[in-house]
């Protein structure tokens, strides 16, 4: 598959807003570079995190929360490494806001989620939507987001189910996770 092939901006989007009963995430890289998120990450590490983003007036917030007066959950669970990157700091941080918009996020420490066989190494994100569909996040070397390619293979979505119910089980809640820091 060629960039030019992978849904972005509005199409990828759209996917989101078409999931009919949910959405889950397996998020497993320890960095995301996402410019709109630069300014943010930059006041949270200087000790001045942006507390207005975390109300989720924001397209994300806004969707998720509608999702879930819907009842179609989003969930996700975040592999990360420990000690915590920076950015791993700031995403924990910010969760708060996706929360608050209804999101449900757990953690899993990256050594226990490859013990348990997740594809956390290389790091592997997909979004399993409607547990028909699989968007498989593409990245480039410098942690940007090129699009995502979209899969239907049964065995495809049988796999990512498979690790979507591996991944919840052994995760823990955004406060269970910090205190067990």
């Amino acid at each position: 598959m060629t960039v030019a092939d992978l849904l972005t901006g509005d199409r990828f989007g759209a996917l989101f807003h078409a999931a009919r009963r949910s959405a889950f995430r397996l998020e497993t890289r320890d960095r995301y570079n996402v410019p709109s998120e630069q300014e943010r990450i930059r006041r949270f590490l200087a000790g001045d995190p942006d507390e207005d983003y975390l109300l989720g007036a924001h397209e994300w917030g806004a969707m998720t929360r509608a999702a879930a007066a819907e009842g179609r959950p989003f969930r996700r669970v975040r592999v990360v490494t420990l000690p915590l990157s920076d950015y791993s700091r700031y995403a924990l941080w910010s969760a708060q806001g996706n929360l608050g918009a209804g999101e449900e996020i757990r953690y899993l420490d990256r050594d226990r989620a490859d013990a348990l066989g997740l594809p956390v190494r290389p790091p592997h994100d997909a979004w399993l939507l409607d547990d028909e569909r699989v968007a498989v996040l593409r990245f480039d070397d410098e942690d940007r987001l090129l699009g995502a390619e979209l899969l239907d293979a049964p065995a495809i979505v049988e796999q990512h189910q498979a690790w979507r119910d591996i991944a919840w089980k052994a995760s823990a809640s955004r406060d269970e996770f910090l205190r067990s820091l």
